[in-house]
């Protein structure tokens, strides 16, 4: 099962949900491959932080994805993509080889207005590809006790694509563990892990329906 985190605006949470998904997927017993395709090599960064202890992590930021992702499919279960921003042959190729796309969006008129040109290159391969790849939105990096991430997901509905009831709110957590190598999946604090946890939840009922 090959599944891309894919939004071509930085600053969307990609990285953050492609590590922590990819290592909560580990945690409940799966065996899981990290793809970072962005040429920045964020998700390799925060591999070396960690001493490549974690979790396997490949570096293929080439539009070859369709092909690569071969090699590996026999041997994991789960492969998690970092989709890369602004790049639109690698988000592409990422669409051609995924099983799943999930984008991720912050709770942002311009956030929301980024995905227009993602949506439709996914629409357009479903059309071609008998409604593969399944495709939803993940709002991220919401704000505790606010309602904007309700409103924004009414709007996000207009697309046309699922969006999922579950996603990550701001917590200073994630970006303290990946500047040191680690996820929030271990952490004493387990709001956030749990967060990911019922992404996972929510990510394997849209895989089996």
């Amino acid at each position: 099962m090959i599944i891309s985190i894919l939004n071509q605006k930085g600053g969307a949470g990609k990285t953050t949900i492609s590590i922590n998904l990819a290592c909560g997927l580990q945690e409940a017993g799966h065996k899981v491959l990290l793809v970072d395709s962005d040429p920045q090599g964020s998700a390799r960064d925060w591999h070396s932080a960690a001493n490549a202890e974690l979790i396997g992590v490949v570096g293929i930021d080439r539009p070859t994805l369709e092909k690569d992702m071969k090699l590996f499919t026999p041997n994991y279960e789960y492969i998690i993509i970092d989709g890369a921003p602004q790049l639109e042959n690698m988000a592409i190729s990422a669409i051609k080889c995924s099983d799943i796309i999930l984008i991720p969006v912050q709770p942002s008129p311009y956030d929301i207005w980024a995905t227009a040109g993602l949506v439709d290159v996914i629409k357009a391969r479903q059309e071609i590809n008998n409604g593969f790849p399944k495709a939803a939105f993940i709002i991220s990096r919401q704000i505790t006790h606010t309602k904007v991430g309700r409103e924004i997901r009414d709007v996000l509905k207009n697309y046309g694509l699922r969006v999922f009831d579950n996603g990550t709110f701001q917590r200073i957590i994630y970006s303290n563990t990946a500047a040191t190598g680690r996820t929030v999946m271990n952490e004493v604090a387990q709001e956030a892990a749990n967060e990911i946890r019922k992404i996972i939840v929510e990510l394997k009922e849209f895989i089996n329906e």
